[in-house]
């Protein structure tokens, strides 16, 4: 009996599935175009130069200070202010050293009225020439005590040597400050350089006198070009950066150079014949041979063989297989293939040579 319910259920199973399959659904999508980033290469300069990033400062920048210590009663000037020579730029309290120069003109009052009566009595012989000869040498000596307390009493408003601009307040109101510290910053009218830095690795590069060119980018997308010179290279590196502080000078600053602006150095002459530069994403390498999408009219990309003069931080420098004018795929080059057609995305090269 056992294996007769056996048998039964066994046709059960297989009569169930002699039912015919459902189709299956076709699930093939309708060919598309592949978005990717492209760019029309350009003709640039790769001369390889350095480029530095600076600050336009003062040729000369002096820090003043009072002659005398005491306590800063009053500060005329704020950063940016124009000064002229002469100009009181703070003052001290003068309570002290007012004191000091009456007291010292006091003293010098007495002792010319001492030699007066000593000259008298010499005349009269009451006394020694050499008595006579102390005294007046007791009166020189306190003459130029007076002397010196007077200047000090002066010493405490701080005056402006040259006509300038105000780079810096190092001391505030009501601070005490010592003979010499610096109170303010000044920057001389006149001469404007680029304060850099030179790496390490390019410092034994440079010699003093190398020609620069300077690009000022505070006038927007229409750069301000200047000629310049390195003047100044500092021997000690920075123990901090490991850079070596240099000075540019620039030949032909005017007065819309401001003081603070960001510029750009490079040294050297540029190259003038145009090189093409492209992405590094851009290059698609096939063993040793280097090549990149090209985009026809018809966005079908086809891959050409180039040739690589350089490899460089912003991109590869093509000697041959390129043209200017001709767009190329910047991204994505190794999900593409020959003859696959593409939408097209404007994309912008990092050097902003080519777009």
């Amino acid at each position: 009996m056992t294996h007769y319910i056996s048998l039964l259920a066994l046709i059960f199973v297989f009569s169930g599935c002699s039912k015919e399959p459902v189709p299956a659904v076709k699930t093939e999508l309708a060919k598309g175009e592949q978005p990717a980033l492209t760019l029309v290469v350009g003709a640039v300069a790769a001369d390889g130069c350095n480029v530095y990033s600076g600050e336009i400062r003062a040729r000369r920048e002096t820090p003043l200070g009072f002659r005398v210590g005491g306590k800063i009663m009053e500060r005329l000037v704020d950063v940016g202010a124009q000064v002229k020579p002469g100009q009181i730029l703070a003052r001290l309290d003068p309570a002290d050293s007012t004191l000091q120069a009456s007291a010292a003109q006091a003293q010098y009052q007495l002792a010319i009225e001492e030699v007066k009566r000593y000259r008298e009595l010499r005349s009269k012989n009451f006394v020694s020439q050499s008595a006579l000869d102390a005294k007046e040498a007791a009166l020189k000596t306190i003459s130029s005590q007076a002397g010196l307390a007077t200047n000090q009493a002066a010493y405490t408003a701080l005056h402006a040597d040259h006509a300038g601009v105000i780079a810096a307040t190092l001391a505030e109101v009501g601070q005490v400050v010592a003979a010499g510290q610096p109170v303010v910053r000044l920057a001389q009218d006149g001469e404007r350089e680029v304060a850099i830095s030179i790496p390490e690795t390019q410092f034994s590069g440079l010699k003093i006198g190398a020609p620069a060119e300077v690009s000022l980018w505070s006038a927007g997308n229409d750069a301000i070009h200047l000629s310049g010179h390195l003047r100044e290279l500092s021997p000690v590196a920075d123990s901090a950066s490991r850079t070596y502080a240099a000075r540019v000078a620039l030949n032909n600053a005017d007065a819309s150079v401001a003081l603070g602006m960001t510029a750009q150095v490079r040294f050297g002459t540029r190259d003038k014949r145009g090189q093409l530069i492209v992405p590094l994403t851009a290059v698609f390498q096939e063993g040793d041979q280097a090549a990149v999408w090209v985009v026809a009219a018809d966005h079908s990309v086809s891959l050409r063989k180039i040739k690589v003069a350089a490899y460089r931080d912003n991109g590869a420098v093509i000697a041959s297989g390129l043209t200017a004018g001709e767009r190329i795929v910047s991204a994505g080059v190794h999900k593409l293939n020959a003859g696959e057609k593409i939408r097209a995305i404007e994309g912008e090269f990092a050097d902003g040579s080519a777009q």
